[in-house]
């Protein structure tokens, strides 16, 4: 099926069609002659011109360019075969410890078993692990408890996709006879847990919330959903997400926000964050690429950890961006987001951009020994809000000597991002080439339909520049951050999401409030490379001493 010549209006022939013409794109079908003319329209739009005498000198060049771009496109590329370029975001001189220690979550060593099912329901990870070592608690009940909520809620969220009941209790009754039997896997025994459905579960459809895909069947599963398999926690569903990862339309509707059911709940991990917040699972697989994390946390009151790039191997998972795409937790605090890591964190050699890296973390060491700064500026502007000076004070109040900073970067973030772009139109050509984002639900102007149309036109010379600029400044916010174990910063204070997301810092985003209007908010804590354990240590500290997380949405506690 070629795009149809809806495109080809007038004024897009007057300039576009000469530009697509030089480019040898006409949105199905290889251009035909080129022109000097046809030149000073692809020209145009790059930002260059050229004399006559160099348009003449460049035809027979172009079109043996025209005639390799043909045949390349004869290649079928699947989303899953990743550039051979690798995107590595280790400044110079700079390498992670692989050096494992045991780990000391500092769990309690009993608790008593809340008396409600949704008590149970909105108890942290690291409580429920508490319960079901204990025996308190079977993973059958629990998975039951989730499976029961998700099967009344999931329809008033439009947070699900594939509901996995009888395989999640399968699994619980081999975890619950495993641990009658002497066995116990870690923390994640017996915990019930749901994916975005970006990430492939061999026997499932895997849609990327996006109509071409809605009965997409990817036969393997992601090394992640394995590696928590493994770990002996259950899997109860996938949620829903953004279309292709932006935002939280898809093509089954708009994934509301629990605090506000007349409100998305952002993207693009919307569904994991949602299910999050109603309390239809403790915990949640999210991705980001440029806040997808981030955001969807903040909107639904959830911790949310971004972890550094290359930490959690991606095979199994939707491309978007191979140098920006990210994989990491989405739950009810920052101690469990610190023990999910520990579990898929690992170099995998299905994934050539993931990298070796130790997570270690003791409970015993103290917050209050830690260097931590803050984006002094981003606590100053008329859009800073209370919640987000609150939190200074209360990390100062505990004891945590607040260092100010500013971010500063010879580099701008903003044009670098259309990497993401360029990546994004590669990861999706043939959604443009056939015309297929026509079934996309959002068609509005930042949607991904025109963003993908419009990155055919960044030259390749352009990317790679970028990409060396991406270099310098990688280099620059490593000699930011390496005097600070942590860096308190509100969560979309200028630029530091975007830049955070290019250099592939790791970031923890955790509530701090609620707004006016009766929406969540939070304040995000960034940290070095590979240094997570420093984030959820903080963080940990910051939640034993407020109770934000465990704020409830009204209408989900019950």
């Amino acid at each position: 099926m070629e795009r149809k010549n809806r495109l080809r209006s007038a004024s897009f022939i007057a300039l576009g069609a000469a530009s697509c013409l030089a480019l040898g794109f006409t949105f199905g079908k290889i251009a035909g002659e080129i022109t000097p003319q046809s030149i000073d329209g692809a020209s145009d739009l790059i930002g260059l011109t050229f004399s006559p005498a160099e348009k003449d000198s460049m035809i027979n060049t172009l079109k043996n360019q025209l005639n390799n771009i043909e045949s390349s496109r004869k290649v079928e590329l699947d989303n899953s075969i990743a550039p051979s370029l690798v995107f590595n975001p280790l400044p110079q001189g700079f390498h992670p410890s692989t050096e494992q220690m045991p780990l000391n979550w500092g769990l309690e060593k009993a608790i008593e078993l809340p008396a409600s099912d949704v008590d149970i329901a909105y108890s942290p990870v690291h409580q429920l692990a508490v319960l079901i070592k204990s025996k308190k608690l079977s993973s059958e009940r629990l998975t039951k408890i989730y499976l029961d909520r998700i099967k009344a809620h999931s329809d008033t969220l439009q947070c699900l996709i594939t509901l996995m009941e009888d395989s999640a209790l399968e699994k619980a009754r081999e975890m619950d006879a495993e641990l009658a039997a002497g066995k116990y896997r870690g923390p994640l025994h017996g915990i019930p847990y749901g994916i975005k459905d970006l990430l492939a579960v061999k026997g499932t459809k895997t849609t990327w919330g996006a109509m071409p895909y809605k009965d997409q069947k990817i036969e393997e599963t992601a090394e992640i959903v394995t590696k928590l398999n493994d770990a002996g926690a259950v899997l109860v569903g996938k949620f829903t997400l953004g279309a292709l990862a932006m935002g939280d339309v898809w093509y089954g509707g708009v994934t509301k926000n629990p605090w506000n059911l007349k409100q998305g709940s952002s993207g693009s991990s919307a569904g994991s964050a949602s299910a999050v917040s109603a309390g239809l699972v403790p915990f949640a697989i999210g991705t980001e690429t440029l806040g997808s994390i981030v955001s969807p946390s903040t909107r639904n009151g959830v911790t949310g950890l971004r972890p550094t790039y290359g930490r959690v191997s991606k095979h199994g998972a939707m491309a978007l961006s191979w140098s920006m795409d990210k994989i990491g937790p989405i739950s009810r605090s920052a101690l469990d987001n610190g023990i999910i890591l520990s579990v898929i964190n690992g170099k995998d050699e299905k994934d050539a951009s993931s990298i070796a890296a130790a997570f270690n973390y003791d409970a015993n060491q103290d917050p209050k020994k830690l260097k931590v700064g803050y984006f002094k500026p981003f606590f100053e502007t008329e859009r800073t809000s209370e919640n987000d000076k609150k939190v200074l004070e209360e990390l100062i109040g505990l004891g945590i000597e607040l260092h100010p900073l500013e971010l500063k970067t010879s580099v701008q973030a903003g044009p670098i991002v259309m990497m993401l772009m360029v990546e994004g139109a590669a990861a999706f050509d043939n959604l443009t080439r056939l015309g297929w984002d026509d079934q996309l639900v959002a068609q509005h102007k930042n949607a991904w339909p025109n963003l993908f149309r419009a990155a055919r036109f960044i030259p390749a010379v352009e990317y790679v520049n970028l990409s060396r600029q991406r270099t310098l400044l990688i280099q620059e916010m490593h000699e930011l951050m390496k005097d600070y174990d942590v860096v308190v910063t509100p969560s979309f204070g200028g630029p530091q999401l975007q830049i955070t997301n290019l250099t592939g810092h790791p970031a923890l985003c955790i509530p701090n409030g609620f707004n006016d209007n009766g929406s969540p908010t939070s304040i995000t804590l960034l940290g070095n490379l590979f240094e997570e354990d420093k984030l959820v240590l903080l963080g940990n500290y910051l939640q034993k001493n407020t109770d934000w997380q465990a704020k409830r949405p009204p209408l989900f506690n019950r």
